[in-house]
């Protein structure tokens, strides 16, 4: 029984990492609209069985992003700007309803070490600029910035005590974390600013959850992932 047991976690496990590369292979362009996928060969690509790509085509099936036309042939399904907007909107508000559990339910060390992580990205920030000031390479900053914001996020994540939800966002991003730092770390290696004009955010965040206050901190997560989000999408490539 536990054996079973723990092929069935196993199985999930493998079905949700098959979900999340094929959905991000889908919004970002990489399967483009109308183009053919089978099992066997998405198995292949990602180098796994056929069961959990099939739970991941039937949950894009779902979702709208593959459609099936046979018995055998799912195809890419054509993605408008709108509903890829839609889809950011479910992760703002995600993302939102996690601050306001964390308000909740941070522990007074939990906030601490979000306090210490932007202690360090202050001044790791400090010293990207002035880099960047003097035409020197940035990129092990911009690196040290991403992990210091990942780390972040995640804490967030903790402090909201609500492991259903957390599983929800995790299947709801637009891109993956992988994708998304991709992104941001192209954007600022090649002299943009992306992120330190909503940097003041993450101050914002700490200081609601230390006053317990659910309001603040939802509305500081949303501006700052609707604004990130928006940014990421009208650059990213046209799909279809």
């Amino acid at each position: 029984m536990a054996e079973q047991a723990l092929r069935a976690l196993e199985t999930e496990t493998l079905g949700d990492r098959a979900y999340r590369a094929l959905h991000e292979a889908i919004v970002t362009g990489e399967l483009h609209e109308g183009q053919k996928v089978t099992e066997r060969g998405l198995a292949e690509r990602l180098s796994m069985s056929p069961t959990p790509v099939r739970a991941a085509i039937q949950r894009l099936e779902q979702e709208g992003l593959l459609r099936r036309t046979g018995p055998r042939t799912v195809l890419v399904a054509k993605i408008g700007d709108t509903a890829l907007r839609e889809i950011a909107e479910v992760e703002v508000a995600l993302r939102g309803m996690a601050a306001r559990f964390a308000a909740r339910h941070a522990t007074p060390a939990q906030i601490d070490t979000l306090e210490a992580i932007l202690d360090q990205a202050d001044d790791v920030l400090v010293v990207l600029r002035e880099r960047r000031r003097q035409g020197r390479d940035i990129s092990r900053h911009v690196d040290a910035m991403l992990d210091l914001m990942e780390r972040f996020n995640e804490v967030v994540e903790d402090c909201a005590d609500n492991p259903l939800l957390i599983s929800i966002l995790s299947r709801a991003r637009v891109f993956s974390r992988e994708e998304r730092r991709r992104l941001v770390r192209e954007r600022i290696t090649r002299g943009s600013d992306y992120g330190e004009d909503r940097y003041a955010t993450h101050h914002r965040l700490v200081e609601a959850l230390r006053a317990g206050d659910s309001e603040r901190a939802e509305a500081a997560v949303i501006e700052d992932v609707r604004g990130g989000l928006s940014t990421l999408l009208a650059e990213s490539p046209p799909l279809g």
